[in-house]
């Protein structure tokens, strides 16, 4: 079931200038909780909200998915802005025209496997997903890519860790990520040729979902307090973070929120603000 707000509560779009850090508000709602930002290269904001997608202007526009099922909030625009894809409550990830219309299928059927889509290559051709698989008692999750046009699964982490927020690098070589395999979340890049695994956090703060800029300038990440488990909602202390490429950590603001505050690429296309979503009581 989609998410709803608490009584008094109000979803809160933000972007921030990350050279001035200076936060705007562009929209808020008291009646729809959305959530997880993207931007277009055009320059629009898409959030998701009631298991719907829609474009923000003065007002929150539908865009039309024709026989989508509801979906959550792990939605990519492509670089070429012609195609949004999304996951579905169904387990599956659909490609949509940005514009509205049918949605095409692009995962495959695999028993018992849900995709959670996070990220799109460079040149459009690869999207990047968890695999959550249950076995037995045990949610196992997995970085996996697929084309965008369907076709043939490749893994590219093979463990029992807990993975999450695969994305990719803005050159494409690398998908970045979050894992549990330091003990707690924190954010990792495993090379897309030789699968190479590098750690790039290490502290004792959880952490989680990592952007990078599309100039490849910085990382902007969500930071749970120590000891959280797993990336929920209505949390205290959510910090927003930025890494930037000389392994300086950067902290932008500290928020209420959590869960939908920046699941997704968020980068402005000119890689100078990213946006994000706070749930004030």
């Amino acid at each position: 079931m989609p998410r709803t707000l608490r009584p008094g509560q109000r979803s809160e779009l933000y972007v921030v200038d990350v050279a001035s850090n200076e936060h705007r508000l562009v929209f808020s709602s008291e009646t729809v909780l959305f959530e997880a930002p993207n931007w277009t290269p055009q320059g629009e904001l898409i959030v998701n909200g009631d298991g719907r997608l829609y474009k923000v202007t003065t007002r929150l526009e539908e865009i039309e998915l024709q026989g989508v099922p509801d979906i959550n909030n792990d939605h990519v625009v492509s670089p070429d802005g012609s195609t949004v894809y999304v996951s579905a409550d169904d387990g599956h990830i659909y490609a949509v025209p940005l514009n509205g219309g049918s949605g095409r299928r692009v995962t495959n059927e695999r028993p018992g496997v849900h995709h959670y889509l996070h990220g799109v290559s460079p040149d459009g051709t690869t999207l990047a997903y968890i695999g959550l698989e249950q076995r037995g008692d045990q949610r196992i999750t997995n970085v996996w890519t697929i084309p965008s046009a369907g076709g043939r699964d490749t893994q590219l982490t093979d463990d029992e860790y807990a993975d999450d927020g695969s994305e990719y690098s803005a050159d494409g070589k690398w998908i970045y990520f979050n894992s549990e395999r330091a003990g707690h979340a924190q954010l990792f890049r495993i090379s897309t040729d030789t699968h190479q695994l590098e750690q790039l956090t290490n502290d004792e703060r959880v952490n989680w979902f990592p952007h990078q800029a599309p100039d490849g300038s910085a990382v902007a990440y969500v930071s749970f307090p120590p000891g959280t488990e797993g990336h929920p909602a209505n949390i205290d202390d959510v910090r927003l973070r930025l890494l930037t490429s000389d392994g300086e950590v950067r902290e932008l603001t500290t928020l209420f929120g959590g869960q939908g505050t920046m699941n997704v690429p968020s980068w402005s296309p000119d890689s100078r603000s990213f946006a994000y979503v706070t749930y004030p009581l």
